[in-house]
């Protein structure tokens, strides 16, 4: 993947890295270079982190643990660039992140499209149990999940404060 660059692999993908995993700028990504005395600008940063980020996600994703079967599910009101929008969060027992999303919108709609998600990625069985919020919409959906199969009939839903 890295061969034949002007860089060293390890450099490419140590920059990369800190880039994406510590939400750093490429200014300071390359002031970090800088210091170990390997000048790489922050336009060679950036297009380092357009061309090799999808691929090393991509490699990183298949060694993460997957998630258990047991998950916590809850969604919060947050501000955003001055507008209210919703988290919805999905961990299992462990902590282990399941899925983020940002949504403009509390609804059923909503909800079911966060459960799809959720259950598409690889690295995550389906559940055994869920345990959500008291949010009005959680409930509607999961008996949906059911009825199409992408739940499995034996999942329970359990209403956690």
């Amino acid at each position: 993947m890295l061969k034949w660059r002007h860089f060293e692999p390890a450099i490419i993908t140590c920059a990369v890295g800190w880039y994406l995993r510590f939400s750093l700028s490429c200014r300071d990504v390359e002031e970090l270079l800088t210091q170990r005395d390997l000048p790489a600008g922050h336009i060679t940063l950036w297009r380092w982190a357009q061309c090799y980020a999808p691929q090393l996600n991509q490699r990183c994703r298949r060694e993460r643990k997957p998630t258990n079967r047991s998950w916590r599910v809850d969604e919060t009101s947050i501000r955003v660039k001055g507008k209210w929008t919703y988290l919805h969060r999905a961990v299992d027992s462990t902590g282990a992140t399941i899925d983020i999303p940002l949504s403009a919108h509390r609804d059923a709609a909503t909800a079911k499209r966060f459960f799809q998600n959720a259950l598409r990625v690889s690295g995550h069985p389906r559940p055994r149990v869920i345990d959500v919020d008291g949010a009005s919409s959680h409930p509607k959906v999961v008996p949906e999940l059911k009825a199409e199969g992408k739940l499995g009939r034996r999942c329970r839903r359990r209403t956690c404060p």
